[in-house]
């Protein structure tokens, strides 16, 4: 049933590799050795900044001479990589104070209130471990959409909630990591709170989202995924997954199969492939054991667009009776 075709010689493990399937276009970033005399935090392999270094690096083209937005900046690591591509960079954070990067400055924005800048400025919009902060995630995807240009990039990374070992820690105990810590919590939760910086209170990992939610709402709001990047396998989703694998593939198989004889408005044709990409992602051994979820989607339409599309193709309320 999958689409899924693994490049010859591609073990689960951190080796440069492809996956290729209908829809989706998968990659493995390769490793990169530093030459710095001291590690620095981009240059650990087990740092999600690691893994957006390499994919930047390797794709330089893409970003030079193009203007980039890093929203949340942080500290200004992945701004100053940019910047060494040769981007145009415009950094963005709830708390500015801690970006430190010579030659480049960071306003202060929230993403749920909007970031200061015209409609479709960017070429591309980078969101490193935001998306599980933000209490509004499709009101951020809108943004997103605003501000990007037809055809640009959208580069979201976040905690993967769909490996195997975070699904196991949600069954146990509704947390992100089994045995190593409580659930979300207002103890535990607030990061940061300090009025003389901002108003805002800065949640943790209260909103985080695994590959299936996140997919769905870039389609709601105009995007479509263009390959999901891997960076390193989990221990534990590796040691669960040739237990877990065979029900996870009849399970989504059998889901597949009764909801598309299942009768509904939108044509059969869009259903046929909605539910194969989403039974494609549930079902990628990689998906399931990767440590982050990284990737890049493309602007495929404006908002309107994607209203319009959708009033076309679903009933109202009154009429599904």
């Amino acid at each position: 049933m999958s689409h899924f075709r693994f490049a010859a010689g591609s073990p689960l493990r951190r080796k440069r590799s492809t996956i290729e399937n209908r829809q989706l276009n998968i990659s493995q970033t390769a490793p990169l050795t530093s030459k710095r005399p001291q590690m620095q935090y981009e240059d650990n392999t087990n740092s999600i900044k690691y893994h957006v270094k390499l994919f930047i690096r390797q794709n330089q083209l893409k970003f030079k001479d193009k203007v980039v937005i890093d929203a949340p900046a942080g500290a200004g690591v992945t701004s100053r990589i940019l910047k060494e591509a040769g981007a145009v960079v415009h950094a963005y954070d709830l708390f500015p104070e801690y970006f430190k990067v010579n030659g480049l400055t960071c306003e202060r924005a929230n993403i749920m209130e909007g970031i200061p800048v015209a409609d479709n400025f960017a070429d591309v919009l980078v969101c490193q471990e935001g998306i599980e902060h933000f209490s509004d995630q499709y009101r951020a995807f809108q943004e997103f959409n605003r501000i990007i240009k037809e055809n640009g990039s959208l580069l979201i990374t976040t905690p993967n909630y769909s490996n195997l070992q975070s699904r196991l820690s949600h069954f146990l105990f509704e947390t992100e990591y089994f045995l190593k810590m409580m659930p979300a919590n207002e103890a535990d939760s607030v990061w940061m709170a300090d009025p003389s910086l901002s108003s805002e209170i800065y949640l943790g990992h209260i909103f985080l989202i695994g590959i299936q939610r996140l997919r769905l709402l870039a389609k709601l709001s105009g995007f479509k995924i263009k390959r999901i990047i891997f960076t390193y396998p989990k221990t534990t989703s590796l040691v669960l997954l040739p237990f877990a694998f065979p029900f996870i593939w009849l399970a989504s198989w059998l889901t597949y199969r009764k909801s598309i004889r299942e009768p509904s408005s939108p044509p059969m044709a869009l259903r046929r492939q909605v539910y194969r990409e989403i039974m494609q992602l549930n079902t990628s051994a990689r998906i399931l054991v990767d440590k982050y979820l990284f990737v890049e989607f493309e602007k495929e339409a404006q908002l309107e667009t994607v209203r319009s599309r959708l009033h076309s193709q679903h009933r109202t309320f009154d009429r599904m009776s």
